[in-house]
């Protein structure tokens, strides 16, 4: 079992910046990806970015890509806005699965226009 945590969500104005923690316990983690979802009110939940815990290359959403990045514990997020605005979820699965089945219980993200 892997219990992940998020934090770092809050209310930012326009273009402002935020840092997203993912604190990840229970087991090792060296052959999972790392994923971020987010969803807003009304919508469906979305992805947002992905990382191996191990490294290697970074996956974004064209909707942040250029604004935020992701490492293996954490979503910088900069210039952020309005559109942001949604509950951020950290989740895991295995490298050779398309499935992520841990997830975090999520973290409210408020972009202020």
């Amino acid at each position: 079992q892997v219990q992940l945590v998020e934090s770092g969500g809050g209310l930012v104005q326009a273009g402002g910046s935020l840092r997203l923690s993912c604190a990840a316990s229970g087991r090792t983690l060296s052959s999972y990806v790392i994923g971020w979802f987010r969803q807003a009110p009304g919508k469906e939940r979305e992805f947002v970015a992905s990382i191996r815990w191990s490294g290697g290359n970074a996956y974004y959403a064209d909707s942040v890509k250029g604004r935020f990045t992701i490492s293996r514990d954490t979503l910088q997020m900069n210039g952020l806005k309005p559109e942001d605005t949604a509950v951020y979820y950290c989740a895991a699965r295995e490298i050779a699965t398309t499935v992520y089945i841990y997830w975090g219980q999520g973290t409210q993200v408020t972009v202020s226009s």
